[in-house]
Parts: structure tokens; sequence; C-alpha cells
């Protein structure tokens, strides 16, 4: 990509939709070498950095085991370690850090806060999470159910429980790629319309079961994200009746998928026989991070001109 614009990825729709069938694509070319345990490293002397202002496994993880898998190294930066605890300006620590690496991926809290980074940034950034938005989430979950169920253009995904920042990245998916999104909340915590804008792709439900009807996926995650912890008791409370149990499952497709980004709080927001069931996929859905996130960063940092 020499000479090209630099490309982030901070929202799902930072993609086109051609670009998307071709990360999902490559991703699975790469799981299939990893598979096969075939060395790929087309990332051979390029750089990671890592920055995490909030907690994490699954996404250091899978970045880290996926930097090094494709042949580069990673730096894993955190707000106790560095100057970004110290009230450095993000401009000035974005000027510094792209010239040392090749690609940073961030997890944090403001996606305002990602964005003013990636304007200072000499490399492509990545958005590992942020209060709006997973993208990295999704491109795992939808890799996981084309891997499962095919083409996802026209199905029905059901989203059970908290209008959080995994949803409004299904609802950008679903606008690109040409799906239904059934979104179901409990009173108070439904979508926020500046990211939700309404369409085709978009439709509520009172009801958690009305929302699964004939769906082809239901997904959810825990009732309390990271940054609400001190609402948890009350979320308990007003999400009860938004629990993803053997009745939602019923009331969707006989196919359909169970999926959750987790990590998972059982007997709250998924029973445990539902998250154990013969529909979950959870599992695939967490190791596929591992290879779309590879799929991605070999998409940033080389383009289409990839063996």
């Amino acid at each position: 990509m020499h000479g090209q614009p630099i490309r982030h990825f901070l929202r799902m729709d930072d993609f086109s939709t051609d670009e998307l069938v071709h990360v999902f694509a490559r991703t699975q070319v790469i799981k299939d070498r990893f598979k096969r345990y075939q060395p790929y490293r087309p990332l051979t002397d390029r750089t990671l950095a890592m920055v995490f202002e909030k907690a994490s496994t699954r996404t250091r993880v899978s970045f880290e085991a996926g930097m090094y898998q494709m042949g580069g190294s990673v730096i894993h930066i955190t707000t106790g370690d560095s100057q970004l605890g110290r009230a450095e300006p993000i401009e000035d620590t974005a000027r510094v850090i792209s010239r040392m690496v090749d690609i940073v991926m961030i997890r944090t809290y403001e996606q305002a806060k990602l964005e003013r980074f990636a304007r200072y940034s000499r490399v492509p950034v990545i958005n590992g999470l942020t209060n709006e938005y997973h993208p990295c989430q999704i491109l795992a979950d939808i890799f996981t159910f084309i891997e499962h169920r095919g083409p996802v253009v026209g199905r029905t995904v059901a989203w059970i429980g908290d209008a959080n920042n995994v949803a409004y990245t299904w609802l950008q998916a679903a606008q690109l790629l040409g799906f239904r999104v059934n979104i179901s909340t409990p009173p108070g915590y439904g979508l926020d319309p500046r990211l939700a804008p309404a369409g085709p792709h978009l439709a509520v439900f009172d009801s958690p079961l009305e929302a699964a009807r004939g769906a082809d996926l239901i997904t959810t995650d825990v009732w309390t994200s990271m940054g609400f912890e001190a609402e948890n008791e009350q979320r308990r409370r007003a999400f009860a009746g938004w629990q993803v149990d053997e009745r939602v499952m019923a009331a969707a497709s006989p196919e359909a998928l169970f999926m959750h980004c987790l990590p998972a709080h059982r007997g709250e927001e998924v029973t445990n026989e539902v998250i154990e069931g013969a529909q979950s996929v959870v599992w695939d859905e967490a190791e596929n991070r591992l290879h779309a996130q590879k799929a991605l960063m070999e998409y940033l940092l080389l383009g289409r001109e990839v063996d």
C-alpha cells in the first residue's frame, strides 16, 4: 500500500462492503493455514503497539498472538506504565508512537479520543474497543456466522439486552452487509438515536421473545459494561426479563446460532444451558477474533497484494 492514504479501522463503516468481504475471505485463508500448521509470516519486521486504557483478555491475547504468528513483534502499553496516564496530549502521543511502530491498536473509553489519536498517527490505527463501538468483535462474529451458516445477507440477528458498543457495531454492519438487527432492551436502556439511525436494517421490540422470533442468530452481552459498575444492582433488576434462555432460543429459527462476546455471566444475561448448548458457537467466535484480526492487520498494512 506504499503511497496510498493511511487507512484506519475505528468503526465498521470505515470499510466498504467490498473491503469487508475481502477481509472475511482472507480470514478463512489465514485460519485454514493456521489449522494446517502452515507458517504464514507476511508481517516480518513489522511492530504492533497495543495501547490499553481498558482491561482486556481476548483483545490482548488475540492481537498479540496474531502479530507474532504473522512474523511481527508487539509492544504492550498501559496508562500505568506510560505518559498516557500523566496527561500528555493524545496528539503528542500519537505523533511519537506512530513514528516508532507500523500499526497501533487502542482499547479505550471515548471514541473521540481514538479518533484524535488516528488523526495524528502516521500508521493505521485499529479500534480494540471504545464506549461506542467494538468493530473487531463484529468482524469475528460475522465470520463465525458465515463459517457455520453461509452468507449473512438477508438474515436476521436478534440482540437481547443492553444497547451498548457491540449492539451499535452490529447496526453498522447490517447497513453495509444487508441484514437486519432486531433489538430488545429494557425501558431506559434503549438505543441512542445519534448512534442508531433508523432504516430497514433495524427493528426495535419491547419483548425479547418477539425480537428473537424467526431470527438466525441470537446474541447478547453482559448487563453491566465496563465503566458502569456503580449501576450493577440497578441493572440486574432492570434486565431480569432480558435473559437469553431456552424460551428465547426456541422462538428463533431452528437453525439459529447463539453468540456472546464474553466474558459471560451465566445466570444473568444467558443461562448455562444456552451458552453450553448445541446452538452456541461462542468458543469458535472467541477463537475467530485471532483469525479476523490477522486478516485485518494484513489488509491495513499490505492491502490486497498478498499470497
